[in-house]
């Protein structure tokens, strides 16, 4: 060991050294690895250069990774060995104890941690740079680096070949996570791409007028009285039915009805050759199949009817668009927002009928919509039956109380949004 005549200097400066380029080895592999493949494409695409030689280089990750750890394991040896010569020159044998100990804990915290935690949170700065010298040596230790991979592919091939490790692409739940995650709303528009996540797995139940809401147009009531219905009517499509919408006869606009109303001798019947055919819809229908039909029609109504061919609702192109873009503002929006009556103490009282989704989106709220479409039948979905005398229930982190009970349902109801688990807790205590 005398022999060695390096000077201890010159190695401790060559140590330091070596701790650099482990660390730039450690953190260009971290770097690398969580780039963000759909902002390294668009970097690409935009002819950035060093995010043309990462994606290069990330197109075999193998000789990627090859290259990163033979040159680290390399630098991380070399190393092992000077800090072994320095400290048994000073501590004599048991420097070698000392030395793998000290080094240990110095790579730790200066070649690996450090050095990974700045590149896991700015990746793109430091795999762009990395690019310029990795390339060129994965192209100097091409052999060397697929000799290794060759040996260790064996290893390895059974667990590449069950999983697709290839595929960068997101599936519907994963980009609705995504989005779901930006708190900080950094994402453009992001309410309408997590609307659009939500037509593959939403029908058109889910946004369907129901049927008790539905405005149409009976041909067998007395004339005066259907052309006063369609004269004062705020909407410009009907469906139209005899008896009952369990008959619908088809869809009327009121434009192509004029002409029948200004005939002081017309019937009802005299509105079916201006009307279009009804078109019908199961109401398990996907949104996104909604949304094809409706651009391949000319219709912009459907019935929507359920397993017995019955009549629940309709739905319109209007609907389908607010359910991406939002609610446009109009007389029917302002008097749901009216019909929902906000209280002194925070509270607001709620027609059964309510649809949830209106009061989840009108209150800000998250009431489950899973089973129930309105509040009436979230109620009796919890209470399992129509109760004899008001109650309260609590459901999730909210309060609901009925006012008005009917033989047929809930026609009103008192809600409000527990702050917190305390609140709940004194509001307890207090019924205690």
């Amino acid at each position: 060991m005398e022999s060695f005549a390096v000077p201890s200097s010159i190695l401790l400066l060559g140590l330091l050294l070596l701790t650099f380029f482990s660390a730039y080895f450690a953190s260009s592999e971290t770097a690398m690895m969580k780039l963000n493949p759909y902002k390294l494409r668009h970097l690409k695409d935009q002819g950035h250069g060093g995010a043309k030689r990462a994606d290069k280089l990330l197109q075999r990750q193998d000789q990627l990774l090859g290259v990163i750890l033979i040159c680290n394991n390399l630098v991380n040896n070399c190393a092992a060995l000077i800090a072994g010569v320095v400290c048994v020159r000073y501590f004599g044998d048991v420097g070698y104890g000392i030395a793998a100990v000290g080094l240990t804990i110095f790579f730790l915290i200066f070649a690996e941690i450090a050095p990974k935690t700045v590149a896991a949170e700015r990746p793109e700065m430091i795999a762009y740079p990395s690019s310029w010298l990795l390339k060129p040596l994965l192209d100097v230790l091409r052999p060397l680096v697929l000799l290794v991979n060759w040996c260790s592919i064996g290893f390895v091939r059974p667990l590449l070949k069950s999983s697709d490790l290839s595929s960068q692409s997101l599936s519907i739940e994963e980009l609705r996570t995504v989005l779901d995650s930006d708190v900080d709303n950094t994402v453009p528009n992001k309410d309408m791409l997590l609307a659009l996540t939500y037509l593959q797995t939403n029908t058109v139940e889910d946004i369907m007028i129901p049927r008790d809401e539905i405005i149409g147009i009976d041909l067998t009531n007395p004339p005066d009285e259907i052309r006063t219905q369609i004269l004062a009517s705020r909407h410009t499509r009907h469906p139209i039915y005899r008896e009952s919408l369990d008959n619908p006869i088809g869809l009327l606009h009121v434009r192509n009805a004029i002409k029948v109303l200004l005939d002081d001798d017309f019937t009802g019947e005299d509105l079916v050759d201006p009307a279009q055919a009804p078109y019908f819809v199961p109401d398990s229908t996907p949104l996104t199949s909604m949304l094809s039909q409706f651009r391949s029609d000319l219709n912009r109504m459907v019935f929507v009817v359920d397993e017995y061919g019955e009549v629940t609702g309709i739905v319109t192109l209007e609907d389908l668009v607010e359910e991406v873009v939002g609610e446009f503002p109009n007389s029917d929006s302002k008097r749901d927002k009216e019909a929902i009556k906000e209280e002194e103490d925070g509270g607001y009282v709620v027609a059964g009928s309510s649809q949830l989704r209106d009061i989840n989106s009108h209150l800000n709220w998250s009431l489950p919509t899973e089973r129930s479409k309105t509040l009436n039948g979230l109620i009796l979905e919890h209470l399992t039956r129509i109760p004899d005398a008001n109650v309260g229930l609590k459901i999730n982190n909210y309060m609901i109380e009925t006012l008005q009970i009917s033989d047929a349902g809930i026609k009103t109801l008192k809600a409000w949004k527990l702050e917190s688990p305390e609140q709940d807790d004194e509001e307890n205590s207090d019924d205690d």
